[in-house]
């Protein structure tokens, strides 16, 4: 099941939508981003969705406006150009993994089921968290924690794992959670064991370095006062997105003209928008949930 998505309104709203503009939804999942595009857009408009999980197939909309893309959004650019659309008036993003993905128990994504350690968004991925766990090197291992899980005792997490994968393959999210029972004290081992899932599942889905290659291409498809909607969950995301939209790149500084100005493709729409406590009661999912809203210069 698709839960309802997350800071809808605001996000829908942030595109400025224009009836006869072109639109990306570069994370379709269940489609509530998407339907609000379309109820938007007149006759003329056009809405195209990616998804590389193949279980969205299922939400395609019936709309001869909206075309839906199997593909992971790290490649917009290049299917983008096969359907003939060199630049849009709009992209929506929501980086948070959707319920549907939680919810399936078999997909390994959520820590309240016992499964095979996956954590694919696609099941074209070669890498799953089965992988990362069993063959990755203790460095390796360390640094996943360490920088995508935020994790200060990553060092003794990784040492146990390699430890235990000497005695046997470990292969469920239940025996993964038995090597990890020493790091997890009962007040606090919800919070920790989602963060150890976190740095799995990003670096099984690469999905830094996807948000990067995205962001990059922005300001090319934007048309001039095109907007930029994007929605992070967790702080290495968030960063990564306020840095491109104030500096136009993710180190150092951009270049600045002869009166101090720097040289940025897009400038900030507002403030950071956060969902309402209302929308947390409704759907908790949404309590990490951050909105930025940048155009095209």
């Amino acid at each position: 099941m698709y839960h309802n998505p997350v800071l809808l309104k605001e996000s829908v709203d942030g595109l400025a939508i224009k009836e006869d503009g072109v639109y990306v939804d570069v994370t379709f999942g269940g489609g509530g981003h998407s339907k609000e595009i379309l109820k938007r857009l007149g006759k003329g408009g056009k809405l195209y969705a990616f998804d590389q999980d193949e279980d969205a197939e299922n939400n395609r909309l019936d709309d001869e406006r909206f075309v839906l893309i199997g593909e992971n959004f790290r490649y917009i650019t290049q299917f983008l150009k096969f359907y003939g659309i060199r630049k849009v008036d709009g992209i929506l993003a929501d980086f948070g993994v959707s319920s549907h993905q939680f919810d399936e128990a078999e997909r390994g994504f959520s820590t309240r089921f016992d499964a095979v350690l996956d954590m694919r968004m696609s099941k074209r991925n070669d890498l799953s968290a089965g992988k990362v766990v069993n063959t990755y090197s203790y460095d390796d291992l360390r640094q996943v924690f360490f920088v995508y899980g935020d994790l200060r005792n990553a060092n003794a997490i990784a040492n146990t794992i390699v430890k235990e994968r000497q005695n046997r393959y470990i292969e469920t999210t239940d025996q993964l959670k038995e090597v990890l029972k020493p790091f997890l004290p009962e007040h606090k081992k919800h919070k920790i064991l989602a963060q150890m899932y976190q740095a799995i599942r990003i670096e099984v889905n690469q999905e830094i370095a996807v948000i990067k290659e995205f962001l990059s291409q922005v300001p090319e498809l934007l048309e001039e006062g095109g907007r930029l909607s994007v929605i992070s969950y967790h702080s290495l995301e968030d960063r990564l997105v306020k840095r491109f939209i104030r500096a136009g790149q993710f180190e150092g500084e951009p270049e600045k003209d002869f009166y101090g100005n720097m040289d940025v493709p897009l400038k900030k729409v507002g403030q950071l928008i956060v969902p309402s406590k209302d929308e947390i009661k409704i759907n908790s999912r949404a309590r990490s949930a951050k909105l930025r809203i940048a155009q095209r210069i």
